[in-house]
């Protein structure tokens, strides 16, 4: 399984998990069976606001899940319907949310618990 996580600064598993999707810089995917870590730039980071095609940000990479801070309605509908699940990040590395996601410790995004905008004061669940 292959699992992605939005990052300021690729620092590979010493990454801090990035607070939106869309408007990531890059991202850092983890193997979690090899413990490969490889870095992607974002090829969608500059967009309007819900107009992203989050799985063309992801350059071709194959992933089976997201782990985020916080993610739009739309960006997660998208994911959603790519056969994605996107998990809330907990605060800190992509290390310690590895931990977490492999100890079934993060909440699934559902539609209601996205961002309403980036302002963060309509219905942002982080």
């Amino acid at each position: 399984m292959k699992v992605c996580f939005p990052v300021d600064m690729n620092q590979g598993l010493e990454s801090q998990v990035y607070g939106h999707f869309g408007s990531a810089p890059g991202f850092v995917v983890v193997d979690m069976i090899t413990s490969e870590v490889t870095a992607i730039n974002n090829s969608d980071q500059i967009h309007q606001h819900g107009a992203c095609n989050p799985v063309a940000g992801l350059g071709g990479h194959q992933v089976d899940a997201i782990i985020v801070g916080g993610i739009g309605g739309g960006a997660l509908h998208k994911l959603n319907a790519s056969g994605l699940r996107v998990f809330q990040a907990q605060t800190g590395t992509v290390s310690e949310n590895v931990a977490l996601f492999q100890a079934n410790g993060l909440q699934e995004f559902l539609p209601g618990h996205t961002c309403g905008g980036h302002s963060h004061d309509q219905g942002c669940s982080h």
